[in-house]
C-alpha cells in the first residue's frame, strides 16, 4: 500500500511551455506541438516570457535568452559551458561575465544568487570567481554541509521513500547535490528494521567508494553490519554530527542524518545505476514482503492487511536473526 502525502506539486510538461486542452482534430492543426495524454489532446506552445526552474547562468547573466540547467550548476563539467566559453574565445559570444559587468550596479549580484542557490549577494570580485575566497567558501564548506531535503515523501506501509532520491538495493540512497555532488544515507526502511545504531564505522574525508563494495557499516549492541556503497566516489564530506549522535540517522534519514557527500566523475552514469524514486517505491513494497515473511516466522501469521511497520522491528522482535536481515536487505553478511 503507497500512500501519498499532500501539497504534492503541479506537474509541468517541460521548461518554457505553455499548454491548454485540445479537440482531438486540432491536434494537426493548431499552431504548436500536439501531444495526447491520457485520452486528452493537448497543445503546447514555447512560452518566451517563461522562467526556468533550474536558470542556467548564461540565461540568468542575459548572456543567451532561455537556457535551463541541466548539469547540477556543475559548470566544470558541463558540456554546454564548455561550448560556449569556446565561441566566447573566438569572439562569436560574449562571456556571462561580460554581461553582467554590463548590468547596472545593483544588479551586478554573485553567480550563485543568479542561479537561485543562495539570497542576493554583490559581486565584490568583478566575476572573477576563482579569485572569489566566498565562492570557494560556498563550494567546499556551505553546500557540502547543507542537508538535502525531500519535498515530496510517499509512504509504504510505514517506510518513507522521498522524491528525486535515488536508491541502491542495499538499502542506501544517493541525491544529486547543487554542484554536481552525491548526497548519501542510509534509507529509512533499514534504519527502521535494524533500529537505531549505537555508532556508524563512517570512511574517512579523501577515502575512494566502489559501487556495490563494501564501503562503511553500522554497529548495535554486539553486531556489526556492512554496508555497501552505493556509488564511485571520494568523499569529500562526513557528517560528524551523526558519528557523535547516531540516532539522528534514524530521526532525520533523508535530512539531518545524511551520512557523506561524495564527489564523482559522471554524476549522470552513477544515477543511471540506482534506481528512480518511482522504481524505489515498487522495490519497497517486494522488500516489505520480504519482511512480512521473516516477521511472520518468528511472530505468527500478521493482521490481513499487513499493517504499517514502525520504528525497530529487530528490537521488538528478538526471535530475527540479524545476520539474515543483514543478508536479506542490506545484501552482506
Amino acid at each position: 500500500m503507497t500512500e501519498n502525502g499532500t501539497g504534492h506539486p503541479r506537474s509541468r510538461i517541460g521548461y518554457g511551455s505553455s499548454y491548454h486542452r485540445g479537440k482531438n482534430h486540432q491536434v494537426a492543426q493548431e499552431s504548436g506541438i500536439g501531444s495526447v495524454l491520457g485520452g486528452q489532446a493537448w497543445i503546447i506552445k514555447p512560452d518566451k516570457t517563461a522562467q526556468a526552474d533550474n536558470p542556467c547562468l548564461w540565461m540568468q547573466s542575459g548572456a543567451v535568452k532561455f537556457k535551463s540547467c541541466n548539469n547540477y550548476y556543475d559548470c566544470t563539467t558541463c558540456k554546454y559551458d564548455h561550448a560556449m566559453q569556446a565561441k566566447v574565445s573566438k569572439g562569436k559570444q560574449i562571456s556571462w561575465q561580460d554581461a553582467m559587468r554590463r548590468q547596472p550596479a545593483l544588479d551586478r549580484i554573485c553567480r550563485h544568487s543568479l542561479t537561485r542557490r543562495i539570497a542576493n549577494r554583490a559581486c565584490a570580485y568583478d566575476f572573477r570567481c576563482d579569485k572569489c575566497d566566498f565562492d570557494q567558501y560556498f563550494e567546499d564548506i556551505l553546500s557540502a554541509k547543507t542537508k538535502s531535503a525531500p519535498t515530496w515523501v510517499d509512504t509504504v506501509k510505514g517506510f518513507d521513500v522521498p522524491r528525486h532520491y535515488h536508491f541502491h538495493n542495499g538499502h542506501t540512497w544517493a541525491r544529486i547535490e547543487s554542484g554536481g555532488y552525491l548526497r548519501i544515507g542510509l534509507d529509512d526502511f533499514s534504519l527502521k528494521v535494524f533500529g537505531q545504531a549505537d555508532g556508524f564505522e563512517l570512511p574517512l574525508m579523501g577515502k575512494e567508494l566502489n559501487h556495490n563494495e563494501i564501503g562503511w557499516g553500522l554497529k548495535r549492541r554486539d553486531h556489526l553490519a556492512d554496508v555497501r556503497a552505493p556509488v564511485d566516489g571520494v568523499i569529500v564530506e562526513v557528517n560528524t554530527r551523526v558519528m557523535e549522535n547516531p540516532g539522528l540517522a534514524n530521526r532525520e534519514p533523508y535530512g539531518d542524518g545524511w551520512l557523506f557527500l561524495v564527489r564523482t566523475p559522471d554524476v549522470k552514469s552513477a544515477a543511471k545505476r540506482l534506481m528512480s524514486d518511482e522504481a524505489g517505491v515498487d522495490w519497497i513494497n517486494g522488500e516489505v514482503g520480504i519482511l512480512e515473511e521473516m516477521v511472520t516466522q518468528v511472530a505468527g501469521p500478521l493482521a490481513a492487511d499487513g499493517g504499517t511497520f514502525g520504528p525497530d522491528v529487530y528490537g521488538n522482535l528478538p526471535g530475527l536473526d540479524w545476520k539474515k536481515l543483514t543478508q536479506a536487505f542490506l545484501k552482506t553478511g
